[in-house]
């Protein structure tokens, strides 16, 4: 997309001038897209595509399902391989993954764009098969930081390419609720690594039990995937215009083919062959939806959300609430917010939904801000700061966990699509690094008043920056998104 819709002649030029691809007829495509009219004018089928949305959100599982797997059993993790009471490599133990996403993320628009949708989600697959099998039958510190780095890059991958799959996959019309099914996802993988791990305790080497389990759902994804429909956006991209009809075919049934490549058709996919640079992304036409995308997800990391899920174990703690049932209350409010996003991403719009999030999750933080000036020992201290927390996980969950990996897919253009994903991801995992590597320091040096303050201040920055940069995606095709924001030439 070059910002404008070329003149018919030059568009069937560049078309013919390949040799896998057959010619379009531009002057038909264009009567569809400006009448709106195709040989179905009804919304195509959703369970056409379901199928290969749930597959896809199979990723999204096993991300949350490995942040939070080294939860419960760290303790046994670390008795057993022999550095318990050694809080450095206790800490590794649970960030590595961190490390290895952020390698991983680096490459995923790469890896996204050069062998496509479907096969990368098979390599992601792969190391996080690998990894968990070395964690699960490691003997020594070293063997575990392996394996969880493993993991890691395969974190790094997935979750980008699952966002991009997702949003070139679905129809316009539900891509909101599908783009929710990623959240709800990892809110059932943060669950599930959390149940599986309750017998850690009273079974020795349960531990290893909980790391052999996470081989089955990456099995399950990278034998599904050659099941699945590849992207018709990365084929239409390629050139391979039969291959994306045939997919376009099983996606939206056979009377939406035509128009929906003649809405690819209004994209310049540009020359395959052009690599993108890291500065065409940061300095030349395409530098406001990178930078739309990558505050969003620094103000999703500055907002306080990792910090809160860390410290809500002692919050709850004072309050008389076993860690168990503790974890319970924050994956239910976690799980309620992603099913309010997934009934109102297509009916009230992503924008509406980030400013309620980032609003809810200011006003929540001013209820923590009021309980850390009470007395510890005062009751509503403790309700104001159990409530806080739960709004504040409700209120993220609803717009500010969900819409930034699917909004970012929608504004990026097709022929940066992937590798501006993968730039943003990175700078996601850059920022989730800094805040837990910062939290317990800035906690000490600043206590908990100020740094609650300073949590709600960026969630108020980014309602600000929302209604300012942030455009509305709802119910409108990929094209008319590009069209929108990007310069004219």
């Amino acid at each position: 997309m070059w910002g404008q819709i070329r003149g018919s002649s030059s568009m069937y030029k560049r078309m013919s001038s390949r040799d896998t691809m057959k010619p379009v007829d531009i002057e038909e495509n264009s009567a569809l897209l400006q009448n709106g009219m195709g040989q179905d004018t009804m919304n195509p089928s959703w369970k056409l595509s379901l199928p290969h949305v749930f597959v896809a959100t199979i990723v999204s599982f096993l991300f949350g399902y490995h942040l939070g797997v080294v939860n419960e059993p760290l303790e046994s993790i670390s008795k057993d391989l022999g550095f318990s009471g050694n809080t450095l490599a206790e800490g590794l133990v649970v960030s590595m993954c961190l490390g290895g996403a952020f390698l991983g993320s680096l490459f995923s628009g790469w890896i996204a764009d050069g062998v496509g949708r479907c096969r990368a989600f098979q390599l992601c697959a792969l190391p996080m098969i690998i990894g968990a099998s070395i964690s699960a039958t490691s003997n020594n510190l070293t063997g575990m930081l392996v394996g969880r780095f493993l993991v890691g890059i395969g974190l790094g991958v997935g979750p980008p390419v699952a966002s991009l799959y997702v949003t070139e996959v679905s129809p316009a019309y539900v891509r909101g609720t599908y783009g929710s099914f990623i959240q709800i996802a990892t809110c059932l993988g943060l669950m599930g690594a959390l149940l599986i791990g309750i017998p850690v305790k009273s079974i020795a080497g349960w531990w290893r039990v909980c790391f052999w389990m996470s081989t089955i759902p990456a099995s399950v994804l990278a034998l599904a995937m050659l099941f699945c429909a590849e992207s018709p956006h990365w084929l239409y991209k390629q050139g391979r215009i039969g291959e994306a009809e045939a997919e376009f075919e099983r996606l939206l049934g056979g009377s939406h083919v035509k128009s929906a490549i003649a809405e690819l058709s209004k994209s310049d996919r540009g020359d395959e062959s052009d690599s993108i640079t890291l500065s065409e992304l940061l300095y030349g036409r395409h530098f406001r939806v990178v930078f739309i995308g990558s505050t969003l997800f620094a103000l999703q990391q500055l907002s306080g959300i990792n910090a809160v899920f860390y410290f809500s174990s002692t919050v709850f703690r004072s309050a008389g609430v076993s860690s168990n049932l503790a974890n319970a209350f924050i994956g239910f409010a976690n799980l309620l917010g992603s099913t309010i996003a997934l009934l109102l991403m297509d009916k009230l719009g992503r924008k509406v939904l980030l400013l309620w999030s980032f609003s809810g999750m200011a006003a929540s933080t001013s209820l923590q801000v009021t309980a850390a000036g009470l007395s510890s020992s005062n009751s509503l201290a403790l309700y104001l700061s159990v409530g806080g927390m739960l709004m504040f996980v409700l209120s993220f969950a609803v717009g500010a966990g969900p819409v930034p990996g699917l909004l970012l897919p929608e504004i990026l253009p097709s022929r940066i699509r992937a590798k501006a994903m993968a730039f943003c991801m990175s700078v996601h995992w850059v920022f989730n690094f800094m805040v837990g590597l910062l939290f317990l320091r800035l906690l000490e040096q600043m206590g908990a008043q100020l740094l609650y303050s300073m949590f709600g201040a960026f969630c108020l920055i980014a309602v600000i920056f929302v209604k300012r940069n942030v455009m509305e995606t709802k119910g409108k095709s990929l094209q008319e998104i590009e069209i929108a924001l990007l310069p004219q030439d």
